[in-house]
């Protein structure tokens, strides 16, 4: 019996949500279009917006906050290491400058390399405005307010401005003459080492021949260095002749380091390199350390590398691209000749496992470029004379010289291949927010663009997807949006459909209901009620 009633009263209301649909008029569903597609347009707006500030999706979030712990799920939005590198997250938050250009340490001789390659493609490896920064390097390095009473030194502060090359060589040239004249007749300047350091950079097109000035350069700033050591508390003139003398005396000693270590004697420019960082240890804006490190990583003496990393990858000091990837191949070292992807996915990462793949995820988010070009996804290219940190140049100047490294060492590079792209989804989002170190500079890529050739596609940093609810949104609001404009097109013949689908959709619904509640046997059966 109560089957019966409540089959009666089931078909009762169908007879009225029937007649309800059947009044229905095209402005009803003109409005109703209309008003759903401008709702979901609001949600996906808001949607947009929260992930743009957030990183996330407002809905995923509320299921996640709200919902999982309801249902007995885990939140996984909180922190899993507070700790986050011992501090070094707070500490390197403070305020910097984001775009910051720093000096190549590994930046190579015009004219013995730079120009070699503009002779053999045709191409200019260095862009105008890298240039420009060298000039106005040279120009505070190796010039002092009081040049302008000397000749020599006049010249070659005229020298460091000038924009085409052989003006500066042929300047440079000047300039010793007049050294060589007034050398036994008055105190002798620095302008001689200077005019050979520019003659080694720009007019030598080998290292041998770059090495060959550089001994001469060295003779000259010595003397200079020596004779203005002992003036240099008779007033401030004296002073700043005696600070550019030592910037002289430690680039020149540098840059034959490097001329010994590009001609196969490795261990000589690393005496050479130890020595001059014993001798002028405040100077650590000059970064010798990345020309010591990439000299003994030559030599595989990794216990040395190690002891520099100790006492130059500290938290105070700012980091580098060098830096984090050398200690993460060093301990990718330890690990990387039995690492196995499948058989680490089967029993877990052992602790030095998990340490090696620590140290990759620490320095990919440092610069996430540097792997695109170890791994030899993207061509390399001559490095810069300048470099932004965590840029697309900082990651080709690093790779230029220490992909052999990693090369030498078996299985490094397939760890990191394993490993380096799972570092992006560990970083919070979007690039406002860090990790293990301050946030990712916004303005690299137009820095970038400005340091390396028209002829290279930089490298950008890996985008985060969206979610699914904001594309879910969008695809509503434009499905909405396209029932509306139809619905406000053709009112009559959207209303004899929204009719048509409700009626049949309805029909459907309600015998399914029936067979289940035993009413009926089949949907072919007739729509008789039994008793």
């Amino acid at each position: 019996m109560w089957a019966v009633c409540w089959g009666k009263m089931i078909m009762n209301t169908y007879v009225i949500l029937s007649m309800f649909l059947n009044t229905l008029t095209p402005k009803f569903y003109v409005a109703l279009t209309g008003t759903s597609s401008l709702i979901s347009g609001l949600i996906l707006i808001f949607e947009w917006w929260y992930f743009r500030k957030y990183g996330t999706s407002f809905i995923e979030q509320v299921s996640v906050s709200h919902l999982r712990p309801l249902l007995g799920g885990v939140d996984s939005s909180s922190p899993t290491n507070p700790n986050t590198s011992n501090g070094e997250a707070d500490s390197n938050r403070q305020s910097v400058s984001e775009c910051k250009v720093w000096r190549n340490p590994l930046n190579l001789f015009r004219g013995a390399e730079y120009n070699r390659y503009t002779w053999v493609t045709g191409r200019e490896p260095l862009t105008y405005y890298d240039m420009n920064l060298s000039a106005q390097d040279h120009q505070t390095f190796f010039t002092c307010d009081s040049d302008h009473l000397r000749p020599a030194d006049a010249i070659m502060q005229k020298a460091w401005r000038e924009r085409n090359p052989q003006a500066r060589i042929s300047a440079a040239h000047e300039a010793l003459e007049h050294s060589y004249q007034t050398a036994k007749t008055s105190i002798c300047s620095c302008s001689c080492a200077t005019a050979y350091i520019l003659l080694a950079e720009e007019e030598a097109t080998t290292i041998m021949e770059a090495e060959r000035l550089f001994k001469q350069a060295l003779k000259a700033g010595e003397g200079c260095y020596r004779r203005s050591q002992q003036l240099q508390h008779h007033g401030t003139q004296y002073e700043a002749q005696h600070r550019r003398d030592t910037n002289v005396l430690v680039y020149i000693k540098r840059r034959l380091a490097m001329c010994s270590r590009k001609l196969g004697r490795t261990r000589e420019a690393v005496k050479m390199m130890r020595d001059l960082m014993k001798e002028f240890p405040l100077l650590s804006m000059f970064n010798i350390h990345e020309n010591l490190l990439e000299s003994l990583l030559e030599l595989q003496n990794y216990a040395d590398v190690q002891a520099v990393l100790a006492k130059y990858d500290d938290i105070s000091l700012p980091k580098s691209a060098t830096i984090c990837y050398t200690a993460a191949l060093l301990k990718a070292r330890a690990v990387s000749d039995k690492f196995s992807p499948e058989a680490a996915s089967r029993r877990g990462l052992s602790t030095a496992e998990m340490n090696a793949v620590e140290a990759i995820h620490r320095a990919v988010e440092f610069n996430p470029h540097v792997p695109k070009y170890l791994l030899e996804m993207k061509s390399l290219i001559l490095p810069p004379e300048h470099i932004l940190k965590r840029g697309d140049s900082e990651a080709i100047a690093y790779a230029f010289f220490h992909l052999q490294h990693w090369k030498r060492v078996e299985g490094a590079l397939n760890l990191l291949h394993c490993t380096w792209e799972g570092t992006f989804r560990m970083i919070p989002y979007p690039l406002e927010k860090g990790h293990l170190f301050y946030p990712y500079p916004i303005c690299t890529e137009t820095a970038d663009r400005e340091l390396l050739p028209m002829f290279h596609e930089v490298s950008v940093y890996p985008k985060k997807e969206l979610p699914f609810f904001i594309l879910f949104t969008a695809g509503l609001c434009s499905f909405t949006a396209m029932l509306a404009l139809l619905t406000h097109q053709f009112p009559e013949l959207m209303g004899v459909f929204a009719k048509a689908v409700n009626y049949a959709s309805f029909r459907q619904n309600l015998k399914n209901l029936f067979i289940r509640a035993g009413l009926i046997k089949s949907i072919n059966e007739p729509e008789g009620i039994q008793a």
